[in-house]
């Protein structure tokens, strides 16, 4: 997988995958695919059966398909019951909380590596989630939030596609953005963007105080149906963007000048894939917190299963998001009796190593100077 790790040498790969090689090989990479698919399909069910059964107050499986039934189709009060009274106020929110936002990082990164040809391109490295994170924090200081909670992911979007605009114009010398310097470049704007937050919160009142430094950390904890509403529609317009431009996505490995020959409108396509990865992280950013590296455990695992091509990759940096932060959420719920740690320390905890590896082997291919 040399080519997934090296970012300008992706194009010595075909830039459709599914178009090149023998039928030998695209069947087989289309099996692997679907396999997974389905293996990530049984994840997601065992994870979120798990999310909504384990906690404070446990409950069976039973229970939990007991309280479907009865509120859903016996249209009972959720409240009249105990067990359901946790269930949809608490528990079930949280669940679909953690799967909605998990896609929606997973799939941001995969575009994003996509976009800027180096699977090193994650939200949370070049600044994206940080800038998010202004947005977001300033309408929490403002009180607007409270008011107006859509106005939550329209800031965070906002701030994310800025950030992500001046990260790109920075890092983008001689033609393209290297390695070292799109790093670089996030590290230099994630600062920036972190002062402008402390500040933010240095003017607020208590509450919001407490609301953003835990928030910085990743949590669903506060996880309620308007937000999971909001979040939904958010992650279902931005997911259907990306899957339309999916195929396209593999042209841009080529070069501008070669992508050009293909009959894709290369500046538009770009700028379309940007907007949509950003939609998705201000939405992520927005109700869950900042939850760094998903978006670049997911794709790079998923890669190295069936291959680099955005056809598979990107559906399946949808199950691998969701499953992943499921995951992270209920380690957040139980390693500690009574407590519920941040999410972002178990995403941390997994992606930094992954992250130091494939920064490693990346510059060891591209030679140090390459930046």
């Amino acid at each position: 997988m040399q080519m997934m790790l090296t970012p300008t040498h992706e194009a010595s790969e075909p830039a459709a995958p599914e178009a090149a090689g023998s039928p030998a090989r695209r069947h087989s990479r289309r099996v692997r695919a679907f396999v997974l698919a389905a293996v990530l399909l049984v994840a997601l069910a065992v994870t979120v059966l798990m999310s909504t059964t384990i906690g404070q107050f446990d409950t069976s499986p039973r229970q939990v398909l007991t309280s479907i039934g009865r509120v859903l189709f016996g249209g009972a009060d959720p409240t009249d019951h105990q067990v359901d009274a946790v269930l949809w106020t608490i528990r079930f929110p949280r669940a679909v909380l953690a799967v909605l936002v998990g896609a929606s990082l997973a799939v941001s990164g995969a575009v994003m590596q996509g976009v800027f040809a180096n699977p090193l391109a994650e939200p949370s490295i070049i600044g994206v989630s940080s800038g998010a994170s202004v947005g977001a924090a300033l309408v929490i200081v403002l009180g607007i939030a409270t008011v107006m909670p859509w106005t939550l992911p329209i800031a965070a979007f906002v701030t994310a596609l800025v950030v992500t605009a001046v990260v790109w114009g920075l890092a983008h010398i001689g033609g393209r953005a290297g390695v070292l310097t799109l790093i670089l470049t996030g590290i230099a704007v994630n600062a920036i963007c972190v002062a402008a937050t402390s500040f933010l919160i240095f003017i607020g009142n208590t509450a919001s105080r407490e609301t953003i430094i835990f928030w910085q950390m990743g949590t669903l904890s506060d996880a309620s149906w308007s937000g999971v509403g909001t979040t939904a529609l958010v992650c279902a317009a931005g997911t259907a963007g990306c899957m339309l431009i999916r195929r396209k996505l593999d042209v841009l490995a080529l070069g501008d000048a070669s992508a050009a020959t293909t009959g894709v409108h290369v500046e538009t396509l770009r700028v379309t894939a940007i907007v949509l990865a950003c939609l998705l992280t201000g939405v992520a950013v927005a109700f869950g917190g900042i939850i760094a590296f998903v978006g670049l455990i997911v794709p790079h695992a998923i890669r190295l299963v069936v291959g680099p091509s955005h056809r598979y990759l990107v559906p399946l940096s949808v199950l691998g998001g969701a499953v992943l932060l499921s995951l992270a959420d209920i380690a957040a719920r139980t390693v500690i009796d009574f407590a519920d740690l941040p999410i972002g320390i178990f995403t941390a905890v997994a992606g930094g190593p992954i992250f130091l590896l494939l920064l490693r082997r990346t510059l060891r291919g591209q030679g140090m100077g390459a930046t």
